[in-house]
């Protein structure tokens, strides 16, 4: 028997449901025999080392459970990215196929244009929320604005306690901000808002039968802006967060389209009203840069009144600014000649009337289509249309003549023109007209013009009861001397908006002070 060595034996088991059958007893051979355990002495062993324990390292397991941690929590911020993503994803096919969506955003969009600007008589958009919804509003009305579009927010509370006055009861527009439909305060707020007004509801409903609101107000202009599934679906939490981000971009999807409508250069307008911070300095074509410096590293042994830092970007002092050519009226005006006049049609050519019934607004459009300026003159002197109001032009209204009392805002005559000299630097020109809108603005009635000389309207002021309002859409007629009369010897048109924006974005259009041409 072996003592102090490994034993090895061998073993062979066989499985089966019938006994193993005798070789022996058939007749057949028997089974080999074992191998043979072999001796002590012939058997060579090396004695087996104990484990290392001393080395023995515990792994690190606050280290992964930290590192679990940070995946658990950028894991739950992918999910709400995702979902938002998928929220907007649906909205987008929402308004891309649904009949109702569609036709709820081209009403919203033609409610707040035709009661924005001069011939909306100034009306605004009046955004009214509570709670989060409310935190929305105030952040559409902020774009609104920047975009030159007229926008106040209301909260519904206030409102029943005085701020109703902000409404302007013929002129305004109503947009409510409410992801149930029936916000208790907003309830309590719709009776008392005038039913002439256009009211437009931004809800998670995308069927009128089901909203409360419109219940109650059957003329509601639906916008609808669902999510895919419920937030405490989502999250587990119904914290406003996917609805919020579908209400905002519903809201900047409105703003965008209505500002396009309304003004022929959306990014000039911005840049008007946004010339601060970073976004003003880029549209200005510029940025904030530090100042001029020798080097370009920090030195502690120098005083610190001297010190340069890394953020220098030239040795050279700023070369002085390059004087902006100076424009007249004349040269940015767009020429009578070169306006194409709308002929009359074939079928109509009385010659009595010089916007005979028939004359049409889509065929105002066609010609404006086929003028390379945008402007058409309406025959027989019958004034003309500027772009920017043939652009207001809806679907609906392209059936209806001319003459039609609901497109009386489209077509300028010559009697309305404000007159100016072609002489006039634009920068002189424009500067008279923000004061003169300056002057209706605080309810002056008289405005003697003497900082830029007399001859401008006639006599040199403008009386009260004029109809002149000096807007975006106000046509300037540029005309050749200053005698026979304020629209004789017109030679062409300019629209207000684009005289200031032209100086916008020319940095003053190079006119300066009060001399010069004298509008």
């Amino acid at each position: 028997m072996v003592e102090h060595g490994p034993v090895h034996n061998s073993e062979v088991y066989v499985l089966s449901q019938t006994p193993f059958p005798n070789h022996l007893h058939h007749g057949g051979c028997p089974s080999p025999p074992s191998p043979i355990t072999p001796a002590e002495d012939d058997f060579c062993c090396s004695p087996i080392d104990k484990l290392p324990l001393h080395n023995f390292v515990e792994p690190a397991i606050a280290a992964c459970e930290e590192q679990l941690a940070v995946e658990a929590r950028l894991s739950g911020a992918v999910h709400l990215l995702n979902t938002a993503s998928t929220a907007l994803s649906c909205i987008t096919d929402l308004y891309s196929s649904d009949r109702i969506a569609r036709d709820g955003f081209n009403r919203a969009v033609d409610a707040i244009v035709r009661r924005q600007g001069d011939h909306g008589r100034n009306g605004k958009l009046v955004v009214i929320g509570v709670g989060k919804s409310g935190h929305i509003a105030k952040k559409l009305v902020a774009t609104f604005n920047s975009l030159a579009i007229q926008a106040v927010f209301l909260h519904p509370t206030e409102a029943l306690h005085g701020d109703l006055g902000q409404i302007n009861s013929r002129n305004d527009t109503l947009l409510l901000i409410t992801f149930s439909g029936k916000t208790p305060e907003l309830l309590l707020l719709l009776p008392h808002l005038d039913q002439s007004l256009p009211l437009i509801l931004l809800t998670s409903h995308t069927r009128p039968e089901t909203c409360e609101i419109v219940r109650q107000r059957p003329d509601t202009i639906l916008l609808p802006a669902p999510i895919h599934e419920p937030e405490t679906k989502s999250f587990g939490v119904s914290a406003p967060t996917t609805s919020t981000t579908v209400a905002l971009s519903v809201g900047d999807a409105l703003a965008m389209v209505a500002s396009h409508e309304l003004h022929p250069s959306v990014s000039k307008v911005f840049a008007r009203n946004h010339p601060g911070g970073a976004i003003g300095a880029a549209l200005r074509g510029s940025s904030v840069s530090p100042s001029p410096s020798v080097s370009s590293t920090t030195s502690n042994n120098t005083p610190s009144s001297s010190r340069t830092t890394s953020m220098s970007i030239s040795t050279q002092p700023p070369s002085p600014p390059v004087p902006s050519p100076r424009h007249s009226l004349r040269d940015l005006a767009i020429p009578l000649h070169e306006i194409p006049c709308l002929e009359t049609p074939l079928h109509n050519r009385s010659g009595h009337d010089p916007i005979t019934p028939t004359i049409t607004a889509a065929d105002l459009l066609l010609a404006a289509y086929a003028s390379p300026s945008g402007w058409v003159r309406l025959p027989h002197g019958g004034g003309v249309v500027s772009p920017s109001r043939i652009k207001r032009l809806t679907p609906s209204q392209l059936s209806l003549s001319l003459s039609d009392p609901r497109l009386s805002w489209l077509v300028t005559p010559q009697t309305e023109f404000l007159s100016l000299t072609a002489d006039t630097e634009v920068h002189n020109a424009a500067e008279w007209i923000k004061a003169m809108r300056t002057v209706r603005a605080t309810g002056v009635t008289t405005a003697k013009m003497t900082s830029w000389g007399t001859g401008t309207m006639g006599e040199g002021e403008v009386e009260e009861g004029e109809e002149m309002d000096f807007g975006d859409e106000c046509v300037v007629g540029v005309r050749e001397g200053g005698g026979g009369g304020a629209n004789h010897g017109c030679v062409g048109v300019v629209e207000v908006g684009g005289l200031l924006d032209f100086v916008t974005s020319n940095g003053g259009g190079g006119g300066g002070g009060g001399g010069g041409g004298r509008p």
